[in-house]
């Protein structure tokens, strides 16, 4: 072997070990990054459900109940009438952390009005969704997504009538 061709091939296999580590650092990093992604849309759907339901709860509303639930199971089987209603098909878990540790928002009665994750990652989606008050000026992390029951819509009232033109009497 010859002086000038000695260590050629470790270099050689060095350079290659190199170029493989950044590849699968780079294949890495897009896998967690269409992690994060599938959860975001994970948490949109389960959040929209729970919001779904705490409207079907209000909206089912028999006078002088409470127009809110106490806790989440009750949207499982809502027992205020008869037939009992099932506002949700089942308790879902917070797609982060794998457990049903949702942050619930109350009213002045102790009642739920919005769940939110308790999960502190950075979120890379931007739902139109209203957010968790915020102190700071930090980047929104999916905590400070808000699934709170949509508006109820407005009673329907009568059309109002023209007034009645008093040449046409």
């Amino acid at each position: 072997m010859r002086n000038g061709e000695r260590g050629f091939t470790y270099l050689l296999l060095l350079f290659l070990l190199a170029v493989g580590g950044v590849a699968l650092a780079a294949l890495g990093e897009q896998w967690v990054t269409l992690m994060q992604r599938e959860r975001e849309a994970e948490l949109l759907f389960r959040g929209h459900e729970i919001a779904q339901a705490l409207a079907a709860w209000r909206d089912s509303t028999p006078a002088g109940q409470p127009v809110a639930p106490e806790n989440l199971r009750d949207l499982l089987a809502d027992t205020r009438m008869q037939p009992t209603r099932h506002h949700l098909r089942r308790l879902y878990t917070d797609p982060f952390t794998m457990q049903a540790d949702w942050v619930l928002l109350r009213d002045e009665k102790g009642r739920i009005t919005a769940v939110a994750s308790s999960a502190r990652n950075p979120a890379l989606a931007r739902p139109r969704l209203p957010l968790r008050a915020q102190a700071d000026g930090r980047h929104p992390v999916v905590a400070d997504w808000l699934f709170e029951a949509p508006q109820a819509a407005p009673a329907a009232t009568p059309a109002a009538r023209p007034p009645s033109d008093p040449a046409a009497r």
